[in-house]
């Protein structure tokens, strides 16, 4: 009997077709923003057409940002100029877009800084390591190689809880270390000696600031110091030969154990 008429739009099946909150609904009924044209027997609210029309318009405007007592004004008053609120609007918008830019930048400095372990910003890294700092470079291979190790896990828990200061006085600490290691280079410090095997025993102190390291591990880790340009190059602008005397004082603390 109902044949040729529109279906009634209850409130329920609008917030089903809108994706809007029967609450919300209701509470633009009662500030007489999307009034329902009409009720059921029962009493229950009724969307028209023009209803839902005018409900969508409401949904764009708050898309945009308006607050509902504009988007009454917009739709309400014949007045109003609804182009210059449009363009205020955007102008606003793009100022956000502006600002969400930035913060996905930081966000994005922030899980660089994440993925490296260093709580640091980019400055910062550079103010601590240098501008030869690879830390980055460096964090993306060794995640390649060891990413599912034990020792990679350690060192991604414990750099993380390191703040600036910490980062300052580990980069001192391996100042001091390389130091102590070109002196006794110089000084011709004998392998196996006490004073190399002390400093071997800093070199692996150094390591296990990151992570356990074993003798075994350790004589791997100067092992590719020699193989690895980047590791030899790094000692070798310290002093000459330092590469192999690093790798020598370490092989035979380990041999010794």
């Amino acid at each position: 009997m109902n044949e040729g008429r529109p279906a009634e739009r209850t409130v329920g099946a609008i917030a089903r077709l809108t994706g809007v909150s029967v609450r919300t609904l209701h509470h633009y009924d009662e500030i007489s923003l999307v009034v329902p044209s009409g009720r059921t027997r029962a009493g229950y609210r009724v969307y028209s057409d023009g209803d839902v029309e005018r409900l969508h318009q409401v949904l764009m405007y708050r898309e945009l940002g308006f607050p509902l007592e504009q988007i009454a004004t917009l739709l309400d008053d014949p007045a109003a100029d609804a182009m210059a609120h449009l363009e205020q609007q955007r102008k606003l918008l793009s100022e956000r877009i502006d600002r969400l830019h930035r913060m996905v930048a930081a966000v994005e400095d922030m899980m660089n800084s994440k993925k490296q372990g260093v709580q640091l910003t980019a400055e910062e890294q550079t103010e601590i390591f240098g501008d030869n700092w690879l830390g980055e470079e460096y964090a993306e291979e060794a995640e390649q190689r060891w990413g599912d190790t034990e020792a990679w896990k350690q060192s991604r828990n414990r750099t993380a809880q390191f703040t600036k200061d910490d980062w300052k006085r580990i980069k001192a600490e391996g100042d001091a270390l390389e130091a102590a290691l070109a002196d006794g280079l110089a000084r011709g410090v004998a392998p196996g000696s006490s004073e190399a095997n002390a400093l071997a025993e800093r070199h692996r102190a150094g390591i296990e600031t990151y992570y356990d390291c074993d003798y075994a591990m350790q004589v791997n880790l100067v092992q590719m110091y020699l193989a690895d340009p980047r590791f030899t190059q790094h000692y070798e602008d310290i002093a000459p030969g330092l590469t192999q005397y690093v790798h020598d004082i370490v092989v035979a603390n380990a041999e010794q154990q």
